[in-house]
């Protein structure tokens, strides 16, 4: 029995070698990041709808039709009258996925969508768990699956859509401006050609650009780009979109023919503007009007307003040193004036829920070292008393706090399902004026958002920098 033993404590020595460098620490934080990505699981079975990768489905239908030799815009999906929507580039970058079964690409879209947005988050996240000292694998490990639960990233997964790829292509470009502005250690040690590139940020609106190839909204990146005057990342945007798009002319000229004198224009290949799904403004309005169409002139004169609104306040958010919340203020106006917003194009509400609970810690970490301030001297002992120390500043921050879970909560929730509507079987205000303002919530945060939304002044000082060189320069020219 002794020698039994000790075989076996032999056998666990291997284990024990391993286990010994795991502090308790680590090990209580993957506990953590593993219950909430068990929690978020959960959320989504409860708050989401059945998910069977029906985009997916869709556009791997679409492109395998293609590959066997037909028209990719011909192709409509079985019991359905919906068809491939995208421009032909969007085609070709999705041609390999005619290879897999249909489920198989929706997974490896799934998974690459899901490590595309915890790479986002590291990236928006870094700055600010560096300041605050906290570990930036345990923040972006809780991050990704709470980003991942709430509406918009759980319908893109699920349908098998592609929004969080561009999301990340566009942040990509955040990236690029900031490590453009700081031209950091990175860059000054880069022992290669190529990192020395990569690092100087001089590809910034690569990202855009190719987004803005795939689907049109992001085109809106390059008007903020130039509204700032940040003209080389600007050209490098439109100079991807176009050169790209010309390549994709070259090698299908007749799908490019096809989409853009023809497909762009029809509308009604992707939907009616009222349906509940549609959480842009054109849907609101549609949905207040109880009609299917939108109404078309004030649907364009407040598309107007939010977009001078929105790109005006993203054009100051960057001129004060924070150009996560000017990219996040360009992406929610992209959202809030595009004719069609489906509640899977909404992903830049995850960058407004850390924006806004930024600013909470901001506000809060302000007011330590608060002192306590003498009063006038009173008049019966001449001595001057200390006032007690004001009790507001435990509130600090509690407004854009509450913001911050308010906004998480909704688009956890989203509450437009339970109150969904289609015309012309069912008023949109079946329910009341309740049940309309639920079925319109996400559309009316949006617009909220672009209004109201706050910057952090100073919270990307790299810009400041940018900023002063630009002045530098202003000057001695003149």
């Amino acid at each position: 029995m002794p020698t039994t033993v000790g075989r076996r404590t032999d056998r666990l020595a291997p284990l024990q070698r391993v286990t010994r460098g795991i502090d308790r620490r680590t090990a209580t934080r993957t506990g953590i990041v593993a219950a909430v990505a068990y929690a978020a699981w959960l959320a989504v079975g409860a708050f989401g709808r059945p998910y069977n990768f029906f985009d997916m489905k869709i556009y791997h239908g679409a492109v395998v039709y293609w590959a066997s030799g037909n028209e990719l815009y011909d192709f409509i999906a079985p019991s359905t009258t919906l068809g491939f929507t995208y421009p032909p580039f969007a085609g070709l970058a999705m041609l390999p996925m005619s290879w897999l079964p249909v489920d198989a690409a929706g997974w490896l879209n799934a998974l690459a969508s899901i490590a595309a947005l915890a790479v986002v988050l590291a990236a928006l996240l870094r700055p600010i768990v560096d300041r605050l000292g906290w570990s930036l694998w345990f923040t972006v490990g809780i991050a990704t699956p709470l980003a991942a639960a709430i509406e918009p990233s759980r319908e893109t997964l699920g349908y098998g859509q592609v929004n969080l790829l561009l999301f990340a292509l566009i942040m990509a470009d955040l990236v690029g401006l900031r490590w453009r502005a700081r031209r950091g250690t990175h860059y000054e040690t880069a022992d290669s050609a190529l990192a020395r590139f990569v690092y100087s940020g001089a590809w910034a609106g690569v990202g855009i650009g190719l987004a803005t190839a795939v689907k049109l909204t992001p085109a809106l990146f390059v008007g903020y780009l130039v509204i700032t005057r940040q003209w080389r990342a600007a050209l490098t945007a439109v100079g991807t979109a176009v050169g790209v798009t010309i390549a994709t002319f070259g090698l299908v000229g007749a799908e490019s023919r096809t989409y853009f004198t023809s497909v762009l224009w029809q509308t009604e290949r992707v939907g009616a503007a009222d349906m509940t799904a549609n959480q842009s403004l054109a849907g609101l309005l549609a949905r207040l009007y109880d009609s299917i169409d939108t109404p078309g002139l004030l649907w364009l004169a407040f598309s107007v307003l939010m977009l001078a609104l929105g790109l005006s306040r993203a054009a100051s958010a960057r001129a004060d040193g924070d150009e996560l919340t000017a990219f996040t203020l360009v992406g929610l106006t992209a959202n809030v004036i595009s004719p069609i917003s489906w509640s899977h194009h909404l992903v830049w509400v995850i960058p407004a829920v850390i924006v806004l609970a930024d600013a909470a810690v901001r506000r809060r970490e302000a007011t330590r070292g608060l002192l306590p301030r003498a009063t006038a001297t009173p008049p019966a002992t001449g001595v001057p008393a200390l006032r007690p120390p004001i009790w507001y500043p435990t509130l600090t921050g509690l407004r854009h706090g509450v913001g911050a879970l308010g906004l998480y909560l909704l688009f956890l929730i989203s509450p437009i399902w339970p109150y969904e509507h289609q015309l012309p079987e069912v008023s949109h205000y079946q329910d009341g004026l309740f049940g309309a303002l639920m079925e319109n919530s996400l559309a009316i945060a949006l617009i909220v958002l672009v209004a109201a939304l706050p910057w952090r002044p100073g919270a990307e000082p790299a810009f400041y920098h940018d900023r002063l060189a630009r002045t530098a320069q202003l000057a001695a020219r003149r």
